[in-house]
């Protein structure tokens, strides 16, 4: 654009100059502005400097001080941003590493700003704080995305304690993202003998998922196809139901292996993963994209929620675990403020405690996330979270952007 002039940067070793700040944005609503505080935590723990404004904003400030190393810049409302990028273009440094944030969703544009003026990334709103995560800290760290991106996508559901109801809770959000999503989504049971996610949607277990963690050498994706027992289109579901008596096993190995063949041929895979010192639970913790605690609103679910998120992540998770405040508002339990005291964070999920709506249900063998209550709110805010998904129903088919593969 304008005679050759783009953002493109140079390697980040062309510069060691100390007065530069390394990360600035500029950001013009404070819901994104919140989104990507969260989502580059991880990726800038030393802390970060973000401005409210646009690109106009960021013309006129960064034109009387020096550039920062790494620059997010808003052009939501701009009806000629791309002029307007290329007038910032003259201000920067050269090797200075541009990441856009806009409302355009379609491929052109994204194509214009990444590849003719040199950015390094774009994100259009709502901003989502894993995908922040990933695209634009991993450009801030010179890391590129895990190759666990490549395939569908891993989210497991843990309750911080017994009873916080995270089996609930994976069992409708995998029905959500496949009946309401239109995504093909697989619900795996990692508690092979007391599980009761398939029993939540009037499912079938077999014998399939115990066959695959202690003899991995026979699966292959015909196998899993077999195992996964379908319910609807979209929805398929893997889950065992083994006799009290008897110890299923894991082969080292087995968990990672399964886990990629079935991300090869679904979406999203959510499993239900009790927390515990099996191979297979630690296992898929590890392998996940995205971890989900559930927690109760009581003083024990408090503690053992803070020691779970102080655990390490997975070497495919570019952020924290996302954490669901379920039951709020039960009998007796702490308010969700105190909760909120107490971790010193943010819970990024509430649900309601709706005894009547989730007994009926789960007794019929119903999702409970299709009647409307504030438990159908708080999945639909799940699934944004974990899944990059509209928190409204039905969703509407949007266009990709090309950096995703689903």
């Amino acid at each position: 654009m304008d005679g050759g002039t783009t953002l493109t940067p140079t390697p980040p070793e062309a510069t060691s100059r100390s007065d530069r700040m390394p990360f600035l944005a500029f950001i013009a609503d404070s819901d994104s502005e919140t989104v990507l505080r969260e989502g580059l935590t991880q990726a800038l723990p030393a802390g970060f400097e973000i401005r409210r404004g646009n690109v106009r904003t960021a013309l006129t400030a960064l034109a009387q001080m020096s550039t920062p190393r790494s620059l997010v810049i808003d052009i939501t409302g701009e009806s000629q941003p791309l002029g307007l990028l290329a007038d910032l273009s003259h201000v920067l440094e050269p090797d200075v590493q541009v990441m856009i944030v806009g409302e355009r969703q379609d491929v052109a544009f994204y194509r214009q700003v990444t590849r003719t003026l040199g950015a390094t990334e774009y994100l259009y709103k709502p901003l989502v704080s894993e995908m922040v995560a990933r695209h634009f800290g991993a450009q801030i760290t010179h890391q590129a995305p895990s190759n666990a991106a490549l395939g569908g996508r891993m989210v497991t559901v843990t309750g911080v304690r017994g009873g916080a109801g995270a089996t609930t809770i994976a069992a409708n959000l995998a029905w959500h993202l496949a009946d309401i999503g239109r995504r093909h989504t697989a619900l795996l049971d990692a508690n092979l003998q007391t599980g009761t996610a398939a029993m939540l949607l009037g499912a079938q277990s077999g014998p399939g998922l115990r066959s695959a963690l202690e003899q991995p050498g026979r699966v292959d994706e015909l196998f899993v196809e077999r195992a996964a027992m379908p319910l609807g289109d979209r929805l398929h579901i893997m889950a065992g139901e083994e006799a009290l008596s008897e110890q299923p096993g894991c082969a080292p190995g087995a968990a990672e292996r399964l886990a990629a063949l079935m991300r090869r041929r679904f979406n999203f895979v959510v499993a239900d993963v009790p927390f515990g010192s099996s191979l297979l639970s630690r296992d898929l913790l590890d392998l996940t994209q995205q971890r989900v605690l559930v927690m109760l609103p009581t003083l024990a679910n408090v503690r053992d929620a803070l020691r779970m998120l102080a655990l390490p992540s997975g070497t495919a998770q570019a952020r924290r675990a996302v954490l669901v405040l379920n039951r709020n508002g039960m009998p007796g339990g702490l308010t969700k403020r105190q909760v909120e005291e107490a971790m010193r964070m943010t819970v990024d999920v509430t649900i309601p405690d709706l005894p009547r709506v989730l007994g009926a249900a789960e007794n019929m063998g119903e999702p409970a996330v299709k009647q409307r209550s504030g438990f159908r709110t708080g999945i639909f805010d799940l699934a944004k979270e974990v899944a990059f998904a509209p928190t409204v129903a039905p969703m509407k088919r949007t266009r990709r952007m090309p950096w995703s593969r689903r």
